[in-house]
């Protein structure tokens, strides 16, 4: 069995808003922004670095998990791809905007009108 899971906590910059991203203190992995939550169409499965698209993936909504708690969904403005992203509130570095999760939220409602 392969693993659906390759560990990769690096720093880097938005290409959406120009933020510092810096890695998740608690080992786990930020794949976007915690400050306007874009991310680039990079993995298939977390880590693996095999989707060969690169296109960027752009915040169309969010979700509470049973498990996982809070979870950006993100649709790929190349290819489409709709993909989910656990959300890291608590990281103690540089958690993830609540406030700017709520202003998305609030952007959202709007557009279904």
């Amino acid at each position: 069995m392969s693993r659906m899971f390759t560990v990769i906590n690096e720093e880097f910059e938005c290409l959406n808003c120009k933020t510092q991203v810096k890695p998740l203190a608690q080992g786990s992995c930020r794949n976007h922004c915690p400050n306007c939550f874009h991310s680039l169409h990079l993995d298939i499965n977390p880590g693996d670095r095999a989707a060969n698209c690169g296109g960027m993936l752009v915040p169309i909504g969010f979700e509470e998990h049973k498990k996982k708690g809070h979870m950006v969904i993100h649709r790929c403005q190349a290819c489409g791809h709709v993909g989910r992203n656990k959300l890291a509130f608590d990281d103690p570095v540089q958690p993830d905007s609540f406030d700017e999760m709520v202003k998305l939220i609030q952007k959202f409602s709007y557009q279904q009108f």
